[in-house]
């Protein structure tokens, strides 16, 4: 057994640990993810501890590299990349053990690769981007194609945040008047994007960019338009929680937030969105990248939640995205 298949193997037993109590019947409470990633190698990734307890400071005579804040501290369960080759055969293996149909954005092609792989598990999602060096008239032809003939449900993951633009600016509302018209909804990245991310390989990230309170005036041109906040806004609370009261199309997704921060700070952060009265707009997400073991580990932290009732934990692992995506009630 090769030294990756083997740390797969070994981080395998504790995503089962972690994931004991979705596995307790045979056949688990249905899972929406709504943020995953068609990814088939991820050559960068390293094995991660989630939920770790600090992000480590930096010295910038250490190159930009050491400032990416993973931390080297020792865990239990610790996540592996897949081997070479493995990752999509892997997390939909993991979809079907855990009863889970998901969101998955990427490019046109890669998404309809996955969906072919898994048609009953994966709901196609697609977006334009990098703004900086797209051809609008393309792009928009590209998405009507996509969701009017090719299947696709969803457009995002819209990545606005790393290239310093703001969700409601003019040169991308074009986007959102096509979403709004042909009632698809929107997935905007808006919150964390990593410790030291303006400082590792995207300059143009600006924190400022994730604020919830910037989707105002998009809202207002279109106000139709079902949006998906990734990340939750995280950690702009306040901010979020006047968007949510405003606006009652937006919902929030926990992807990322949920396993790449310190648990207290997560159970606290859903718990206030939940305690505010927002808790039939909270949706599950791993931000599934790299790690297979991400998704039973993620679906842990919620059902053992001990903040949250039975009907609230069905409500965010299931419930609210399929009202959300209009799922067909069968």
């Amino acid at each position: 057994m090769g030294k990756a298949v083997l740390l797969v193997a070994v981080a395998a037993f504790g995503w089962s640990a972690a994931a004991q109590a979705q596995n307790t019947s045979a056949t688990p409470a249905p899972v929406i993810d709504v943020h995953m990633h068609a990814i088939d190698d991820a050559p960068w990734a390293v094995p991660v501890c989630p939920n770790q307890a600090r992000f480590e400071a930096s010295d910038p005579k250490n190159g930009p590299e050491a400032s990416f804040g993973w931390s080297h501290e020792e865990c239990s369960p610790k996540l592996y990349p897949a081997p070479k080759g493995q990752y999509r055969a892997m997390v939909l293996a993991e979809m079907e053990r855990l009863n889970v149909r998901g969101v998955v954005f990427g490019k046109v092609e890669d998404v309809k690769a996955w969906a072919a792989a898994s048609p009953a598990r994966v709901i196609p999602g697609t977006a334009f981007g990098p703004v900086a060096t797209s051809d609008p008239a393309k792009e928009l032809k590209m998405l009507e194609v996509a969701f009017t003939k090719d299947g696709f449900k969803v457009m995002g993951e819209i990545g606005l945040q790393y290239e310093n633009i703001s969700p409601s600016d003019l040169r991308v509302d074009q986007y959102f008047a096509l979403a709004e018209k042909l009632d698809i909804p929107v997935a905007i990245h808006m919150g964390t994007g990593g410790s030291g991310r303006a400082n590792v390989y995207m300059p143009g990230y600006r924190g400022s960019m994730g604020n919830p309170l910037l989707l105002e005036d998009l809202l207002a041109r279109h106000p139709k338009l079902r949006v998906q906040v990734m990340h939750a806004g995280y950690p702009m609370i306040d901010n979020m929680l006047t968007v949510l009261q405003a606006n009652s199309h937006v919902y929030v997704d926990i992807a990322g937030l949920i396993w790449s921060y310190p648990r207290k700070e997560v159970n606290r952060y859903i718990e206030r969105l939940v305690d505010a009265g927002f808790g039939d707009r909270v949706m599950f997400g791993t931000d599934q990248l790299a790690w297979p073991g991400l998704m039973a580990y993620s679906i842990g932290l919620i059902q053992n939640a001990d903040y949250l009732a039975p009907e609230q934990k069905r409500d965010i692992l299931y419930n609210n995205a399929a009202r959300f995506l209009r799922l067909d009630a069968k």
